[in-house]
């Protein structure tokens, strides 16, 4: 699935159906006692920023979603029931949050006490009339601070078929949750409407994964390596998280500035899969990437490392495969690029870097900060620049994600930070971004993107200094 806004992922007119928790699943919820396990660090963290932009006037929509065509005609009420089956398997999706002063307590509803209600939204002759209307509704429902935080819509065509549209607040899914939904939610449907009988998926839940690794956090105090070893990052970072290492054209202390996407096609799966062959033994792509990232922003700004924090997923046994949720932990990398010699160097100080980071990422970063005693206080959504890359192409349905126009939504809104996102896709690696809307850098990425694309086309194609 390529990683897009709402803008530039092939909405089409059509009818407008939507789907929401019901009003007697919100009520049911308002009067729950409070859930014994906590929200995850990744998770405080979130909200707590949203709340503080809030309360300094600013709203942030941070949602993720996915886009997907299912062939006409289609059967609107088995398309409730799949999407109703979907939503009861993850215990995420039905679990939220409630503020007790400056303390967070989780609620979490029992699945008999879900159900979806559903609404006739219109009828919609401009596609482009449609994505602002999904955008600013998912901006109002899949919110953060706002339960439930997730919205399901279908638009029928005139022409037979329909394009489904899943938006969650981020506290609830991170990418490969949102890769994954295209393939379960074909399966259901199909179920439904052949009355096949599906066996029932046992699926870990990420409230669970939650209470799990907040104990083993909450175990370590400040001479923990992993906090040592972040602290002194942050030392060589000035004392703050990392930024990307290029002008963004931004005044200190100025306002935090509107974000845009900057997506497109790397390389394609020719030299994708010679550019990993070369780095196979260095680690593959990822190791790759990185190094490829420290050489071109070397010459475009002249930092002599790179520094950035890299995510890692935090899967670590099989019962959260299949899970929806945010088990993601961030590692710090940091890339000597002023003395190698042509990218094989680069790329054996990357799989160095590689190899000793990855553990940190077991431990969450807010947990670190929290022992390093600094005041993180969150101005932004980002509190640091990330580099991330996912090869896609064993997700389930992965094949099929091109016929179904299938779309892995970001929502682009504020920050000051540059995220960017690398994905190896069945037809060759692609590139995504947002970054600060300013002339400086929307210049600066596109040099980087384009001086990313030769460095892999150069090894690709045996050209890069050894």
């Amino acid at each position: 699935m390529r990683m897009t806004d709402i803008q530039r992922c092939e909405v089409r007119p059509g009818r407008l159906v939507e789907w929401t928790l019901s009003p007697a699943t919100v009520a049911a919820a308002a009067a729950l006692p409070e859930d014994a396990r906590p929200p995850a660090y990744i998770q405080e963290s979130h909200l707590r920023t949203a709340r503080s932009l809030r309360e300094d006037g600013l709203r942030v929509p941070a949602w993720l979603g996915a886009a997907f065509d299912i062939p006409g005609p289609v059967d609107l009420d088995a398309l409730e029931r799949a999407l109703s089956q979907w939503t009861l398997r993850h215990e995420t999706l039905r679990s939220g949050f409630r503020w007790s002063g400056e303390r967070m307590g989780r609620f979490t509803l029992g699945a008999e006490a879900v159900r979806l209600r559903r609404a006739e939204c219109g009828e919609f002759a401009d596609g482009d009339a449609l994505a602002r209307h999904l955008q600013a509704r998912f901006d109002d429902v899949a919110d953060a601070l706002h339960w439930p935080n997730l919205v399901y819509a279908a638009v029928v065509h005139p022409g037979g078929g329909v394009s489904v549209y899943m938006a969650f607040d981020h506290s609830n899914v991170d990418a490969y949750s949102i890769y994954r939904i295209p393939a379960e939610i074909h399966e259901l449907y199909a179920a439904e409407t052949t009355g096949r009988l599906l066996p029932r998926q046992r699926v870990g839940s990420y409230v669970d994964f939650c209470e799990a690794e907040r104990a083993d956090a909450d175990r370590i105090d400040g001479t923990h390596e992993v906090v040592v070893r972040w602290r002194e990052f942050i030392r060589r970072c000035d004392g703050r998280l990392p930024s990307f290492p290029v002008d963004l054209g931004l005044e200190p202390g100025g306002p935090l500035p509107e974000q845009r996407l900057l997506r497109e096609p790397l390389v394609d799966a020719a030299d994708a899969a010679a550019f990993e062959a070369h780095c196979r033994p260095y680690g593959g792509t990822l190791t790759g990437v990185l190094a490829a990232t420290a050489l071109a922003v070397h010459e475009i700004g002249g930092q002599p490392v790179y520094r950035t924090v890299v995510p890692f997923h935090t899967r670590s046994r099989s019962r959260w495969s299949d899970s929806v949720g945010w088990y993601v932990g961030g590692a710090p990398v940091e890339i000597d690029v002023e003395g190698a010699a042509g990218f094989d160097a680069a790329l054996s100080a990357a799989r160095a870097q590689l190899r000793a980071a990855r553990p940190l990422s077991r431990l969450p970063i807010d947990r670190v900060l929290r022992l390093l005693g600094t005041d993180f206080r969150p101005t932004s959504p980002d509190l640091y620049s990330i580099l991330s890359y996912v090869d896609a192409r064993d997700v389930p349905g992965a094949a099929d994600w091109a016929g179904l126009s299938a779309y892995a939504l970001l929502r682009v809104s504020y920050g000051d930070q540059v995220c960017a996102w690398v994905t190896r896709l069945p037809d060759g690696l692609w590139f995504a971004a947002r970054h600060p809307d300013t002339d400086v850098a929307h210049k600066n990425l596109r040099l980087y993107v384009e001086r990313l694309r030769d460095v892999v086309t150069g090894v690709a194609r045996g050209r890069a200094g050894r």
